[in-house]
């Protein structure tokens, strides 16, 4: 077990499509040897003085129409641009309902296509985030989204659909800090993909400034 302290959000009891129970512990599984991961659905620890106790904060929070309060925003902001690491998967897109986050994240998602068999192409092969990560196959929903402008990431993943490449996985410094959004996670069952598995590991451990 790690010293080191992330924080993953994600929601239990509020559950639209995407249930934390169970993707909760892929996270503590892949991230423990390293960082001891707390789980919570409690926004609140988003604040400047809670965040300063962690290495890293996953998103995995669902879909809503209603924007976090500013303070907690901010305190997210703040935590990155300070030097903390912020890994995003699947639905933790959904922290775009606040711009400011949603410009830090590098990307709007916009909508998806029906669930289905993705081929996956590692452009990056070089970063470290990627190291012994080729192409692979998985199913999942296919997000598609809107690249912000005049704001560099580096494609980490893609895979073709509906007539074009599109981004599967990112990442980018923001300030001091560092952050990942990965596409896949849809259920359950995607996290027992290898490959991606490995994604989510060193993902955490880049973001939070430990590889």
């Amino acid at each position: 077990m790690g010293e080191l302290k992330a924080l993953a959000l994600g929601s239990y009891t509020e559950v639209k499509y995407h249930p934390f129970a169970g993707v909760d512990r892929v996270f503590e599984e892949l991230l423990g040897e390293e960082l001891q991961v707390q789980s919570t659905e409690d926004y609140s620890l988003l604040s400047k003085d809670s965040l300063s106790e962690y290495k890293l904060v996953i998103a995995y929070t669902e879909f809503s129409d209603h924007k976090i309060p500013p303070e907690q925003s901010g305190g997210l902001l703040t935590y990155v641009a300070s030097g903390g690491g912020l890994l995003v998967v699947h639905n933790g897109i959904s922290l775009q309902r606040n711009q400011e986050l949603g410009v830090m994240l590098g990307a709007h998602f916009t909508h998806h296509p029906a669930y289905t068999s993705l081929q996956m192409t590692v452009p990056a092969t070089g970063h470290p985030m990627m190291e012994g990560i080729t192409d692979f196959v998985m199913e999942d929903e296919p997000y598609y989204f809107d690249m912000q402008p005049h704001f560099e990431t580096t494609i980490l993943a893609e895979y073709p659909h509906g007539g074009a490449m599109r981004p599967a996985a990112w990442c980018h410094e923001f300030g001091q800090g560092r952050v990942v959004y990965l596409m896949p996670g849809h259920h359950l069952p995607s996290f027992s993909v290898e490959p991606f598995r490995k994604m989510i590991k060193r993902g955490g451990l880049w973001a939070a400034g430990l590889l």
